[in-house]
């Protein structure tokens, strides 16, 4: 039994077709089925359900999955304790996109100042998927904020998970440059009352950008029970919404990273008593982990402080 042949059929298990898989590790299917031939030859059984051009895996298919990340696991494992800074990663990151924008660079820099020679796949995906590829053995870390991690799908959680605190993302008011509000006192920071605010068009989010799951006027943290809006736009497109804003068609509740974008001006509300915060975990499996993942989280926690321990 071939340790490439347990990768390639690794891959094929992501995939619902043996071309989508092949794709995948830049062979043909004719040698990626060549590969799970091999395999099954040498261990007298079939691993998949086959239909048409598609694959399934059968029960014996479904016991060599994890056993078979186990030894690809091992064996990655070893290979980054003897070679040390050499060991070239491919880390896979599963994220919705909005935890991408903000913590995507400061992963990949600790990436790579371990790691010179890593490569960095991020795959925007909302966060119960992103949990479910990490339990699959389809990516290294999920991206996912605490709410996610307290009211996860027992089917996504294993216990030999563990999550790290990346840090929060807090809710502010944005208005674009040129808006009525900011050109008040262009220059100066903008302060304004929920009436005047209020006064104006909303873009929203018609679900969350975390989870996925249809809010409507409730998916950005706005409190619309207590202090309603105009919604003339819904986009659920993270950065179109930020070009409306900017743009100086509507005002939008928006992560406090984003207001950072040039254009973009930052509304406080003097007399709002509500706030919305979320905070931001990396989870990850240190019990099925290569070992540079243990650097990756140590670097991340030397560039942005003290990174706690949560659920493990």
């Amino acid at each position: 039994m071939d340790l490439a042949d347990l990768r390639l059929f690794l891959a094929a298990t992501r995939h619902p077709s043996l071309q989508a898989a092949a794709s995948e590790q830049h062979l043909t299917p004719s040698a990626l089925s060549k590969a799970i031939r091999r395999l099954e030859e040498d261990l007298r059984t079939p691993l998949f359900d086959r239909q048409s051009k598609s694959l399934r895996l059968n029960a014996a298919g479904e016991r060599l999955r994890q056993r078979a990340l186990d030894l690809v696991h091992l064996a990655e494992q070893t290979r980054a304790e003897f070679e040390g800074a050499d060991f070239r990663v491919h880390c896979r990151v599963a994220a919705p996109a909005v935890l991408q924008w903000r913590w995507g660079a400061a992963i990949a820099r600790a990436l790579s100042a371990r790691f010179p020679d890593s490569s960095l796949a991020l795959r925007p995906v909302f966060e119960d998927e992103a949990l479910a590829a990490l339990a699959r053995g389809d990516a290294d870390f999920a991206c996912v904020t605490g709410k996610a991690l307290q009211g996860s799908n027992p089917r996504h959680w294993r216990s030999d998970f563990a999550a790290v605190s990346l840090g929060t993302i807090r809710m502010q008011l944005a208005a674009g440059a040129h808006h009525p509000l900011a050109q008040r006192a262009p220059g100066l920071p903008v302060t304004a009352s929920t009436a005047e605010v209020l006064a104006h068009p909303f873009a929203c989010p018609s679900r969350s950008l975390f989870c996925g799951v249809q809010r409507g006027s409730r998916s950005d943290g706005w409190r619309d029970d207590r202090l309603p809006r105009a919604i003339r736009y819904w986009v659920d497109d993270l950065q179109v919404l930020v070009s409306l804003v900017i743009a100086g068609e509507a005002l939008a509740y928006l992560p406090d990273f984003a207001l950072q974008t040039p254009g973009l001006v930052h509304v406080s509300v003097s007399d709002c008593p509500y706030t919305c915060e979320e905070s931001v975990w990396l989870v990850w499996r240190p019990t099925a982990a290569a070992g540079w993942q243990q650097h990756v989280v140590d670097a991340l926690a030397t560039m942005q402080g003290d990174v706690t321990p949560a659920r493990a």
